[in-house]
């Protein structure tokens, strides 16, 4: 698929192949497509990655394209496996471990706009 930009009631489309890929830190990557609203990423963590707890507005779906996560979400353990899909809504503190190298697919409503801003240190190890 070719990228279309055109009018604002108009579509857009995307090639993953060709999103760039943002390192973050030595284990963890994405590639990120923002909508008005919406904001979709392909997030890549090597085994042992550690997403450190937090919490934001944005309401949120992980999907497990191919690894596992285990999340800590309100004192207890889930672990998400290839094919599942978790929500977490707004505001609810969650962190992760990847048990294996893991690609996940994460929705926001609305975008993060600490990634956009590259203001989510916490990612970052800073």
């Amino acid at each position: 698929m070719k990228e279309m930009v055109s009018k604002k009631d108009d579509v857009t489309t995307y090639k993953w192949d060709d999103m760039p890929e943002e390192p973050l830190n030595e284990l963890l990557s994405r590639k990120v497509i923002t909508g008005e609203r919406t904001m979709i990423a392909h997030i890549f963590l090597k085994k042992g990655c550690v997403v450190p707890a937090h919490s934001h507005d944005n309401e949120q779906m992980t999907y497990i394209i191919k690894g596992a996560l285990r999340f800590t979400v309100n004192g207890r353990e889930i672990l998400l496996s290839e094919g599942e899909v978790m929500h977490i809504p707004s505001n609810v503190v969650h962190a992760a471990v990847a048990v294996e190298d893991t690609v996940d697919m994460d929705v926001f409503c609305p975008p993060r706009q600490d990634w956009l801003d590259k203001t989510d240190a916490y990612l970052r190890g800073k």
